[in-house]
């Protein structure tokens, strides 16, 4: 499949990245630069004796470089890759050096060890009480959550903000200790509302009322039914294997990728890719981890399709999912469009008589204009029903620049009373935002 720029430049992790990218993709810049049946390869002077050897996995969509950088991919990863995609002829015909061979081979043993480790056999009785004590420690650590939670209510919403951190910061540790990393990250966020804001106590108290509910779900769990249960579970923090979700059937589609957001903390690199079957006209959320730059198993690039079999995670609205395996690449024809905010309205309504813990999701519609209202930037539908866009939105500037603030197909993502475009259509062509 031939890249855009467009499609290079939204793998890149930042906006430096991106423009130094961008100053890299130039013949001039790399000493050699070659291609063979799976990978390319150059060799790009840096400021050091020695040039960075720098190397794309085409079939995986991978990098590697020999440069310093933590980032993934790093400037000459993008800039290398956007010079294939622009001039694809300038790169020589060759056969992989040794050390592109290396790490082609590394990654396709680490791929045959994964189909090993299938294979090994499974002692349940083990893994049963290993989940009896993790679910004891669990509920060990809602009871005093609740308790923290009750606290809060009984002394009033007035007295939060004079708070010290460390009320926040300890409970969450507490979470994480108990394993329901899902409630840390709530505590967290309850701990960073902004308490000088207007209304803050509006969502602080939804996060207490997430957690509370979340608390009384798997105290109550035997009671739910098991698709909801298996909610409960995720979002508390348990896991379920990826391996087990592979070993069922998923339902194969051509799946357009909507966008991609990316967040790190600490050595951890979180990618969020948000996919729309054409056939099945479903959304998918595919997450990837990324430590210390490792890269990730798929380069999902926003704009193409991707012929694959996908996995949902159980759920009451599955939305999480994971790739089974692909088949291919390529274009996708324009999807089915909803026609304004009061359809997606109706559809979040729906959703959350089902799942009052639903999180965010995709939607496209038709012909969204982005405009100011109260010094908030929002998104007009041909209703003139308006939608704020998610405060710090970072492709704002773009949208506009691109749309010309005339209005355009849209897909965006978010929940409630905030959304934030993924990406829009410009004469018949997808074109992803950055974020």
């Amino acid at each position: 499949m031939q890249l855009t720029e467009e499609q290079v430049l939204a793998l890149a992790p930042d906006d430096a990245s991106r423009k130094a990218g961008k100053d890299l993709a130039s013949p001039n810049k790399w000493l050699t630069k070659a291609t063979g049946p799976q990978a390319l390869w150059g060799e790009c002077q840096g400021s050091g004796s020695k040039p960075y050897q720098t190397q794309v996995d085409l079939a995986g969509m991978a990098f590697k470089c020999s440069c310093p950088s933590r980032k993934f991919p790093c400037k000459h990863g993008v800039g290398l890759l956007i010079l294939y995609a622009c001039n694809a002829a300038s790169f020589t015909p060759a056969e992989p050096p040794a050390w592109v061979n290396e790490w082609l081979a590394k990654r396709s043993e680490k791929e045959e060890k994964k189909a090993d480790k299938k294979d090994k056999p499974v002692d349940e009785a083990a893994q049963a009480k290993r989940l009896q004590a993790r679910e004891q420690g669990v509920e060990d650590g809602l009871a005093e959550l609740l308790l923290w939670i009750k606290d809060i209510v009984r002394n009033g919403l007035i007295g939060v903000p004079e708070k010290d951190p460390a009320f926040f910061s300890n409970m969450a540790r507490r979470m994480v200790d108990a394993k329901a990393t899902g409630l840390a990250a709530l505590v967290k966020t309850a701990g960073n509302t902004n308490f000088y804001a207007e209304g803050w106590q509006s969502g602080f108290m939804d996060l207490l009322v997430r957690m509370y509910l979340l608390i009384t779900g798997f105290t109550h769990r035997a009671q739910l039914p098991a698709a909801l249960q298996e909610d409960v579970r995720s979002l508390i923090g348990f896991t379920q294997s990826q391996d087990e979700l592979k070993a069922q059937t998923g339902i194969t589609d051509t799946w357009l990728v909507l966008g991609k957001q990316t967040t790190e903390e600490d050595n951890l690199t979180v990618e969020r890719n948000w996919l729309y079957g054409i056939q099945t006209q479903r959304s998918a959320l595919v997450l990837q981890f990324s430590v210390m730059g490792q890269g990730f198993t798929y380069n999902l690039l926003p704009g193409t399709a991707i012929q694959a079999e996908l996995v949902y995670y159980p759920s009451t609205q599955p939305l999480r999912a994971i790739i089974k395996q692909q088949q291919g690449t390529g274009q996708a024809p324009v999807p089915a469009m909803l026609n304004g905010w009061q359809q997606v309205a109706e559809i979040e309504a729906t959703l959350h008589s089902t799942l009052p813990f639903s999180s965010e999701r995709p939607y496209i519609l038709q012909q969204l204009t982005p405009v100011q209202y109260q010094g908030r930037w929002c998104l007009a539908d041909q209703q003139q029903h308006i939608m704020p866009v998610t405060p710090g939105f970072a492709g704002i500037w773009q949208l506009l620049s691109v749309s010309g603030g005339l209005p355009l197909d849209m897909a965006v993502v978010g929940k409630e009373h905030a959304f934030e475009p993924l990406g829009i259509w410009s004469n018949g062509q997808y074109i992803g935002l950055y974020h």
